[in-house]
């Protein structure tokens, strides 16, 4: 029925007037009915909004029946999209409307949470007012509801309210999270989509996403990820795009494979969306080893710590195997696999000023919380695996990676005095309590953890000692490149480096260390790529901001921001350029980026 018939033949008053003045409920309730079906015309909306129909309206929420209060609701759902209709029912409705959420009637649940969400959508005040109104419980409530358009409403309308600090802090302390992973496994994908939209307006602060991770909410959301839906897609990614905000959460999405089903989604043009897109670099930025195979690229604020490996470039599509594994991984004629690792657990000797072999094992470096020494004993046979090159290696042992062999004679050495017996019972003992956790590696991970590297420790040590206290920025820069040159073979003159022989010198290592996984400090005749890794490393560990860039055939550099004459922190109004670092050919040169020089070092 268009405005004109409604004007001229006054079926709006007689609606009216059933509703209001008859006590039959059916007649109310087919008055309502016939309200809500004549609103959705704007024109008719108008109308309604002049003769004050919600006042009517709001008296029939009240009504006995529920027939009549689901009616109501629904036609209140319809005039929202009137500003002035909603904007009257921030005074009369909502508080009416939050109360039905309470009654026993499912249906009336439902219709109520409709119109509470066609309310508060892009409405603070109306939001507001719901939350006043005591409807933050009610609606956490309804999201047990059997009824799948109850829970999308309930959905809907706390995350309007989340979208005000205040109101989100109260969502937040009412277990939201818990009542949410019943939505986010549920089989409608309107329920799906609506809950993920949730889970990304509450998880805005530290404490929200330590609430889902322990929960449990962040598994189903991550399975989501693999919806053949649209929306829901889009919204479980936009979901973990909050989420990774942190990097314990990062590394809880990791481990249930939120970067495999984000990059599947990217792999696809019909699947992916913007909200992927920037979800799987964030997850990335906390896995720095293959952010760095797939795109070659780190920049000054991805800091390097320990635990970190160069496996190489990887394609699209093609997964980055776990450090772990690789170091099980006999030593073969593929790519070295190169490991950054400063951590040592051996104590401190006395006094370090004069025993430059000790340095080593005196240093104490910070690293992620994604890599845990379990003891000092597991250490001691790690090393005895991936000790210095000039070392006797052991045959290796099936099924165990830090088992001794028999020519262990350091370890046995510590453990003279005991019987082969005890020996072995102590080694399962430590063997069963030891374990750690790796995000990069997707979880729990078990008797393991990354070969250490006692010469890379010297470096930190060392470069921590006498270049950190350099106040000249670009002097810093210099003297850490031909520090880091001088550690990997010295300066190579363009016309000898094709006699370089640091093919042979890593094969060594890696015959002598069983396996492909070679630590950064045990290669003393490098070129581009190993020190490049190197450089970026160390300045990572004493603030010197640099990028790292992978090339084609070997070729890696570095890059860094300079304002020439520039003190730690001054740049004096002047724009900072960028400087590619010369680790080759004149060890501590600066060339400036896009320079004839420059590139004559990037590419062949």
């Amino acid at each position: 029925m268009d405005t004109t018939m409604i004007q001229q033949t006054g079926v709006l008053k007689k609606l009216l007037a059933f509703a209001e003045n008859s006590t039959v409920p059916d007649i109310q309730k087919n008055a309502a009915k016939a309200i809500t079906k004549a609103a959705y015309d704007p024109q008719n909306r108008k109308l309604f909004h002049e003769q004050e129909v919600e006042k009517c309206l709001v008296a029939l929420l009240g009504s006995e029946s529920d027939g009549t209060k689901i009616a109501a609701s629904q036609a209140v759902s319809a005039m929202c999209e009137n500003s002035g209709s909603k904007d009257f029912f921030n005074y009369q409705g909502i508080p009416q409307l939050v109360q039905l959420l309470k009654t026993d009637n499912e249906e009336v649940k439902e219709a109520a949470a409709l119109a509470l969400a066609n309310l508060t959508t892009c409405n603070p005040a109306n939001a507001n007012a719901a939350a006043e109104a005591d409807g933050i419980g009610p609606l956490i409530n309804l999201l047990s509801s059997k009824r799948d358009g109850a829970i999308a409403n309930a959905a809907t309308v706390l995350t309007n309210m989340a979208t005000q600090v205040a109101l989100r802090e109260n969502i937040q302390s009412q277990d939201v999270t818990h009542a949410l992973i019943g939505p986010l496994r549920s089989a409608n994908m309107v329920v799906q989509s609506k809950a993920a939209l949730t889970i990304a307006a509450i998880a805005c602060d530290v404490e929200a996403r330590t609430e889902l991770r322990n929960s449990g909410a962040l598994e189903p959301l991550v399975e989501l990820l693999r919806s053949k839906n649209k929306e829901v897609r889009r919204h479980a990614s936009w979901a973990v795009m909050v989420c990774a905000g942190d990097e314990l959460t990062a590394a809880e999405l990791c481990r249930f494979g939120a970067l495999d089903n984000l990059e599947e989604i990217n792999l696809s043009v019909s699947r992916k969306n913007k909200f992927s897109e920037v979800a799987y670099n964030k997850l990335l930025n906390y896995y720095l080893p293959l952010k760095y195979s797939r795109t070659g690229y780190l920049s000054s604020g991805d800091i390097i710590s320990d635990g970190f490996y160069d496996y190489g470039r990887i394609n699209p599509g093609t997964k980055l195997p776990p450090l772990k594994d690789l170091c099980l991984e006999e030593a073969n004629d593929l790519r070295t696999v190169l490991l950054v690792n400063s951590k040592s657990d051996v104590s401190p000797p006395a006094s370090m000023d004069d025993k430059s072999s000790d340095i080593a094992y005196g240093q104490t470096v910070s690293s992620t919380s994604s890599l845990r020494r379990t003891s000092e004993e597991k250490t001691r046979k790690n090393s005895a695996r991936f000790g210095s090159p000039t070392e006797e290696k052991s045959e290796p042992t099936s099924g165990r990676t830090t088992a001794l062999s028999k020519s262990g004679t350091k370890e046995k050495g510590s453990r003279k005095g005991r019987g082969k017996k005890e020996e072995e019972k102590l080694e399962e003992e430590e063997e069963v309590t030891a374990a750690q956790k790796w995000a990069g590696e997707g979880g729990p991970c078990k008797e393991w953890f990354p070969p250490s590297d006692p010469d890379f420790c010297a470096y930190v040590y060392e470069v921590t000692k006498s270049i950190l206290p350099i106040t000249n920025t670009k002097e810093q820069v210099e003297t850490l490149a031909k520090y880091v040159a001088e550690k990997m073979g010295g300066k190579i003159p363009k016309e000898k480096l094709q006699n370089f022989s640091w093919q042979l010198h890593i094969s060594e290592i890696k015959f002598q260390l069983k396996s492909i996984v070679v630590p950064i400090g045990q290669i003393k005749e490098g070129i581009f790529y190993h020190r490049a890794l190197l450089f970026k490393a160390l300045a990572d560990k004493i603030g010197i901001g640099c990028s790292l860039v992978r090339g084609d055939y070997g070729r890696a550099w570095n890059e860094v921001r300079l304002v020439n004459g520039s003190q730690k922190g001054v740049t004096g109004g002047h724009r900072p350029e960028v400087y590619i670092v010369d680790l080759m050919f004149h060890p501590g040169g600066l060339m400036k980026l896009k320079s004839k020089e420059a590139d004559l070092y990037r590419f062949l």
